[in-house]
C-alpha cells in the first residue's frame, strides 16, 4: 500500500496520455515508481491523482523529462529535488526502469548502464563474501545498501553526511526499509570523523561507496583508510566502489596503493562492482 504523496515519472505520464487519447474512463498505472499500481480516474482529457487534475498540458511536460521524478503534492507536480546549504550539492531522483538513484552535481550514485541501482548494489554487497554481524556502510544515501546488508547482517551502521540526501530518501519509496529496518542504525555526520568514534574491530565488514573523487577526495585519502582498517577486524573486508576501470585507472592503482600502505591485504580489483576489495590485516593503530 502506498503510503507516500503520488509519483510520475515520463513514463507513466506517456501511458495516462495513450488512455486519455484513447478515450478510456480510467487507467491502472504505479504512483510509486513501480512498486504498486493502481487505478487512476480519466474525465475530460485528464487524469484526476487524489484531488489534482492532470491535464494534456501537464502531462506532456512530464513525459517530455525522462531525468525527473514528479512528485504531485498540493496539486501541482513537482520535480523530487533538494539542495544541501550542508555540502552545496544539488540531488534529484533520477528514474530508471527499477528503482531510482540519486544524481548529486549531475553524477548518478549507482551505476544505470547496462544495470540497474539495486542490481548494482546487491553486486557490492557481494563483493564482501557473506557479511554477518556488525557491518559499516560509510555512505547512506538512498539507503539501498544499507537494506541490502540488513537482510543478512545483525547491525547496520550506515553514515551520511547531507541532510538533504536523508530527506530525499523519506520521499523515495524504494527506501522505506532504511526508516523502518530494526538492524539499521543510521547516523549524521562526517564518516571521516564518526570513524574515529568506533571501537577497534567493531565491524566484521565496511561497504565503502563514497562520492567521485572530485568531490569527497578526504575519503579516499591513507589516514581515511588506516582508521577503515582500524575499525574491522582481523580479516574482516572491504568493499571500495571506485568507479568505471577503464575510465579511473590512475585513481583505482591511488586506491589500491594506499590502502596496501594502510595495511589491508589481499588488495584486488573487483571489476563486477567496479571496485576493489581488501582485507584487514593484523591490529589496527589506535586513534
Amino acid at each position: 500500500m502506498r503510503t507516500l504523496p503520488p509519483i510520475l515519472t515520463s513514463v507513466e505520464a506517456r501511458r495516462l496520455l495513450a488512455v486519455i487519447e484513447a478515450g478510456a474512463q480510467g487507467a491502472t498505472i504505479s504512483l510509486d515508481l513501480g512498486r504498486t499500481e493502481e487505478n487512476v480516474r480519466l474525465a475530460d482529457g485528464a487524469a484526476y491523482v487524489e484531488g489534482a487534475r492532470l491535464g494534456r498540458t501537464i502531462l506532456a511536460r512530464i513525459a517530455k523529462d525522462a531525468n525527473k521524478c514528479f512528485e504531485i503534492a498540493g496539486g501541482e507536480p513537482r520535480p523530487i529535488a533538494a539542495f544541501s546549504a550542508a555540502t552545496g550539492w544539488a540531488r534529484s531522483l533520477l528514474p530508471t526502469s527499477e528503482a531510482p538513484t540519486t544524481l548529486v552535481a549531475g553524477f548518478p550514485m549507482h551505476r544505470i548502464k547496462g544495470t540497474t541501482p539495486l542490481a548494482d548494489t546487491r553486486a557490492k554487497v557481494r563483493a564482501l563474501g557473506r557479511p554477518r554481524g556488525a557491518v559499516l556502510d560509510t555512505a547512506t544515501g538512498l539507503g539501498y545498501t544499507a537494506i541490502e546488508l540488513a537482510k543478512t547482517c545483525t547491525e547496520v551502521v550506515t553514515v551520511e553526511l547531507d541532510p538533504a540526501a536523508i530527506a530525499l530518501a523519506r520521499r523515495n519509496p524504494w527506501s522505506a526499509e532504511l526508516f523502518s529496518s530494526a538492524g539499521i542504525r543510521q547516523l549524521e555526520g562526517d564518516v571521516g570523523e564518526l570513524v574515529r568514534s568506533f571501537a577497534d574491530g567493531a565491524f566484521s565488514a565496511v561497504l565503502h561507496d563514497p562520492p567521485t573523487l572530485q568531490l569527497a577526495g578526504e575519503l579516499y585519502s591513507a589516514a581515511f583508510y588506516a582508521q577503515l582498517r582500524r575499525v574491522l577486524r582481523p580479516g574482516g573486508r572491504l568493499f571500495h566502489y571506485v568507479g568505471d576501470p577503464a575510465a579511473g585507472a590512475s585513481t583505482t592503482r591511488g586506491v589500491m596503493r594506499r590502502l596496501t600502505a594502510t595495511g589491508f591485504r589481499n588488495v584486488r580489483r573487483y571489476p563486477a562492482a567496479f571496485g576493489v576489495v581488501a582485507v584487514a590485516g593484523g591490529k589496527g593503530r589506535t586513534r
